[in-house]
């Protein structure tokens, strides 16, 4: 294509449509967000594949027995080391609907509970990115576009949240609320809630959201046209939503992929330590812990949801880069290019 062509393909064209195309012709972008559609699709048929399977993944099933090649097997096998006591879960059977992964130490299908656990993981991520993403495009806004007292008030406490160890701030928040809930006027949310990581997460990685927001507010704020808006009377709520919102829409827009794939790092390492999701629910973090006692003789349990958490946040993060280049009005890769 000419560069005339590309020109005038630029000028009819709008910007979401040109980044989108940008973003189509990124190979690994596109590769990666297929990828996560498909886990995502995979952990929502988690209902489908537990009723097929004729398995109830939250339910101990010790005495459970299941036939492989028209052989009776007992889910959970007599141990053969040491003094032969205790049992062992049976091992992968690679056969979809009877437990393809092996089973827990409870005798639990490990796959079922990789589906639900995932539908969880990836719930939980999904909320808190939106609850952070609410929270910190409020403060970076409000702080950014009226200054004076309401940003100092507003940068000391992003400050603050800033200043504690992201890991910390979540388990500390975690141990207290935990035993107890969330208690705030008429609103109650349990200790075995799934709102109450969602709420933890979300609140951690606000200063993250709220500060790149505020000193981008910021530079509008001085720009010619929003000037020019103040100066013929536009209240203030019309142009932080006509004018300002608009052109920090892209940075939001970046920041879906990236604070996702944090989350559910996040999620994960709170439900491994047993300060996340609660027992009967199950995430990725919480499965990893229950395979800990099994690596030396059922090494999936563990290593399945483990490798579902990394191959998430690879794809989430390349994807998101290839969103940023796709937006970034001064991306290397150009529509015209072959």
């Amino acid at each position: 294509m000419s560069n005339e062509a590309v020109a005038v393909q630029r000028r009819t064209r709008g910007p979401w449509a040109l980044a989108f195309a940008r973003l189509r012709r990124n190979r690994a972008a596109m590769a990666s967000l297929s990828v996560f559609l498909i886990i995502v699709l995979a952990c929502l048929s988690a209902p489908l594949y537990a009723r097929w399977a004729g398995v109830d993944p939250f339910k101990s099933t010790l005495d459970a027995v299941i036939h492989i090649d028209g052989v009776e097997v007992p889910v959970m096998e007599p141990s053969t080391e040491g003094l032969g006591l205790g049992y062992t879960p049976i091992g992968p059977t690679w056969e979809l609907g009877n437990y393809f992964l092996g089973s827990d130490n409870q005798g639990r299908d490990v796959m079922a509970r990789l589906l639900y656990g995932g539908l969880n993981s990836l719930m939980i991520a999904g909320a808190a990115t939106i609850f952070t993403l609410i929270i910190g495009t409020a403060a970076g806004l409000t702080a950014g576009y009226f200054g004076g007292l309401t940003d100092t008030v507003l940068s000391r406490l992003l400050d603050v949240l800033w200043a504690f160890p992201i890991y910390l701030l979540a388990i500390s928040l975690s141990i207290v609320t935990i035993a107890q809930g969330i208690s705030i006027g008429p609103i109650l949310i349990e200790s075995g809630s799934l709102w109450l990581p969602v709420i933890i997460i979300g609140i951690v990685y606000v200063p993250y959201v709220a500060r790149p927001i505020r000193g981008q507010v910021l530079s509008l704020r001085n720009s010619e046209f929003v000037l020019a808006a103040i100066n013929l009377g536009v209240p203030g709520w019309r142009i932080l939503l006509r004018d300002i919102q608009p052109n920090i829409t892209t940075t939001l827009i970046v920041f879906v992929p990236l604070m996702m794939a944090l989350n559910m790092l996040t999620e994960s390492a709170l439900s491994f330590l047993s300060i996340g999701v609660q027992p009967p629910a199950a995430s990725w973090g919480t499965i990893i812990q229950d395979g800990q006692a099994l690596l030396y003789t059922r090494p999936l349990v563990a290593l399945a949801p483990g490798l579902a958490i990394a191959l998430s946040v690879m794809v989430l993060n390349v994807f998101g880069d290839g969103l940023r280049d796709a937006l970034d009005p001064r991306s290397k890769v150009q529509l015209g290019r072959t």
